[in-house]
């Protein structure tokens, strides 16, 4: 292998029959073999083969669904719904924050030391509940503060940072 097609991505060029050609391999490529790409981190970008414009986020995107179509999905519709309100001013936000978090739990696994995707997939299989109750505290911790942040600059002067339970009432509606 030289030493450019090590810092140059791999071109898949996406002709008008759906099909992908892997320019590196001479060969016709899947959505499958493209997810491979992906797993085993190898730099790629797949373009219309007439038109010559990117078309790697379409395919990414054509990948999660089909991902989310099988087995137990990531995203629930909820989820979803969500992240379709951010979409405009605050999407810039909601995508780095994204960003950072899945990073983040890529960097646990890395130093984790996960020999492989089935030893980690075991691993937070059994450690689900306190993985969950982790992650539930650091999404209520970020919103807390960006809902501080947000009072702080004056943005959403009405909002409340009051969790449920806080205050004169439990989450029975007891008095403590």
């Amino acid at each position: 292998m030289s030493d450019n097609s090590r810092t140059s991505p791999r071109l898949i060029k996406k002709y008008p029959n759906r099909r992908l050609y892997d320019t590196h391999t001479s060969t016709h490529v899947t959505l499958a073999d493209i997810r491979q790409f992906v797993i085993d981190d190898v730099p790629f970008q797949v373009v219309d083969a007439r038109s010559g414009e990117d078309l790697t986020r379409s395919i990414l995107m054509q990948i999660i669904q089909e991902a989310e179509s099988q087995g137990e999905p990531i995203f629930s519709s909820d989820m979803l719904k969500n992240i379709i309100r951010f979409y405009g001013p605050f999407q810039g936000m909601l995508g780095s924050y994204l960003d950072k978090s899945i990073q983040t739990v890529i960097d646990i696994q890395a130093q984790a030391g996960a020999q492989s995707s089935e030893a980690w997939s075991e691993f937070l299989h059994k450690q689900m509940p306190v993985m969950q109750n982790l992650m539930t505290q650091y999404v209520e911790h970020s919103k807390s503060l960006y809902l501080n942040t947000q009072n702080l600059f004056g943005l959403f002067s009405g909002v409340s940072t009051k969790k449920p339970g806080e205050g004169p009432e439990n989450n029975n509606g007891d008095k403590e």
